[in-house]
């Protein structure tokens, strides 16, 4: 057990703590000899391998093209890939690559960009090889021109259901969707759309970092939880919001609706009547709420469609490929934000003081700042504003995420998607049939994670009593450290990310298959003794 008193771990990040688990975790496997299980962290032990194969290939011919106008082998040094009949060239690789790994997708991605979307043959080759060196500035700053459009296709087939909104996002190439968050809350502020002491609600539970963000000194944000507080007909929790938790949107001191969809660690899809309940409120009553939707795992849930596509003017778009590609180490996502949106709306809105100081803040960049949109301000921003003209996530981070999403469009029947829901889907399975309780079924699971509570177990299955005793004896905190230290099992505390104080976290993505039945087993076990020894005591 650690050392360090219990309000003091209360304090901790469940990602920090999680460090003292498997420090303990790790002592005691030495000890037994057994194999430590770290289920705490979200990293699928799972990857695209057509994409990157794609993109070594895509490298080759890139360095290629950079030989033709300079070439010093001796010394290593090249030119820079040129544009003008670049096209066919490429075309002449393919055909002398013809049946290696990798080769098809570029063929299948050079046929979408021209046949399709109807790109310049030399611009998008071009910008493909030339991005591959990384030998250029990234221009625009905000994304590359051809690698928007790829991408917005995909976000179409991901995030919209192949339905997508009218009209337009504008896209933001970012190192991922924890940069996303940083650059968001930062242009928030920076636009005077978020102020010190404003409101602002949070569906919960959710990913640490929004509930510790907003009370930094940086943003000093008053924090409104809504709570998925449903429970299915068993008694158990639907991870759900009741609508007596979505109205508190109504209330005009909430200026904006911060959630993760579908949620971390529930891992559940909003419900589409919720969705309703959300879009009847902005348009009746809060058609200036300010909405983050962060939809990462939405490609775990069949026929996804994110709180975006139903209110696009009110709603930045945050997604990551890291999940379903198995790239986080890539750092790669984007922001996305509807051409016709109320971030600007509601800056041209602000009192003449606040906007007098935004034209100086952003005057270095253009000469008509008033009408600088809100996600540039951001790309802005992502730089402290002076160094905008060097912003942009790196190109070879973009051409990476160009194949990903050219991958997954071009497969036709999903076959990769279906896969990895499969791969989750049977942890789930194996982990509740180690428990000894059936498995749910709900078609907005996405089961990346698993929030399992105790405590509600305990209730329903010995009684109010036990659970009495057990606040009184014991600590959550306690049930992560025997896990870690008898177990050699990392779990995460469910309360870190504001969920029930006696919720474990079970990542189902960087796991073997077979370990979930056994941590399945193991919190049963953990639970039935503590209900024997209860029973024991002559307490019950």
């Amino acid at each position: 057990m650690s050392e360090i008193p219990m309000k003091e771990l209360e304090k901790l990040s469940p990602f920090e703590l999680k460090d003292l688990l498997i420090k303990a975790a790790k002592k005691s496997a030495d000890k037994s000899a057994k194999l430590m299980l770290n289920a705490g962290r979200g990293n699928p032990n799972w990857i695209a391998t057509t994409p990157r194969q794609a993109f070594f290939l895509l490298g080759q011919f890139a360095l290629g093209e950079a030989r033709l106008n300079r070439d010093e082998p001796k010394i290593g040094l090249a030119g820079m890939p040129q544009q003008e009949g670049i096209a066919a060239r490429f075309e002449s690789f393919l055909a002398k690559h013809s049946g290696e790994p990798g080769a098809d997708l570029l063929c299948g991605t050079y046929e979408l960009g021209v046949k399709k979307l109807g790109f310049d043959p030399d611009a998008f080759v071009h910008e493909l090889a030339d991005s591959m060196i990384g030998d250029n500035y990234p221009v625009p700053d905000r994304i590359l021109g051809h690698a928007e459009r790829v991408i917005h296709e995909y976000l179409d087939k991901a995030m919209f259901d192949n339905r997508p909104p009218t009209g337009k996002f504008d896209l933001f190439a970012v190192e991922g969707g924890t940069a996303a968050m940083c650059y968001i809350f930062n242009s928030l502020k920076a636009n005077r759309l978020l102020s010190a002491g404003d409101k602002i609600a949070i569906g919960v539970p959710i990913f640490t970092p929004y509930i510790e963000m907003p009370g930094l000194e940086d943003f000093q944000l008053e924090m409104v939880e809504v709570v998925q507080d449903e429970l299915a007909a068993d008694g158990t929790h639907a991870w759900q919001y009741s609508e007596a938790q979505i109205r508190k949107l109504e209330d005009p001191a909430v200026k904006a609706f911060f959630v993760v969809n579908p949620s971390n660690p529930p891992s559940m899809a909003i419900r589409q009547k919720t969705i309703d309940q959300i879009v009847r409120i902005v348009e009746t009553k809060r058609p200036d709420l300010m909405i983050l939707t962060d939809d990462v795992y939405g490609t775990f849930v069949p026929g996804f469609r994110s709180l975006a596509a139903d209110l696009p003017h009110n709603t930045i778009l945050v997604y990551s490929f890291s999940k379903h590609f198995g790239c986080t180490g890539w750092r790669i996502g984007v922001i996305g934000i509807h051409q016709e949106n109320v971030f600007d709306t509601l800056i041209a809105k602000l009192p003449e003081k606040e906007r007098r100081a935004l034209d100086t803040r952003y005057g270095s960049l253009t000469t008509e700042p008033a009408k600088m949109k809100f996600i540039d301000r951001m790309v802005a921003d992502s730089r402290c504003v002076a160094l905008n003209h060097t912003a942009g996530l790196s190109l070879p981070q973009q051409m990476q995420m160009l194949l990903f999403a050219a991958f997954a469009l071009l497969d036709s029947d999903d076959a990769y998607e279906r896969r990895c829901r499969e791969i989750v889907q049977q942890r789930l399975a194996s982990l509740y049939k180690g428990l000894g309780l059936p498995l749910p079924s709900d078609p907005q699971c996405a089961g990346y994670y698993r929030e399992l509570d105790l405590e509600n177990w305990a209730a329903r299955v010995v009684g109010q009593d036990f659970v009495d005793y057990v606040n009184r004896s014991s600590n959550p905190y306690n049930l992560f450290f025997r896990l870690a230290e008898e177990y050699q099992t990392v779990l995460l505390n469910g309360s870190g990310f504001d969920g029930p104080p006696w919720s474990v976290r079970v990542s189902l993505a960087n796991l073997d298959d077979d370990a979930y039945d056994k941590i399945g087993q193991e919190l049963a076990e953990i639970c039935r003794a503590a209900a024997d020894k209860w029973r024991g005591s002559g307490k019950a």
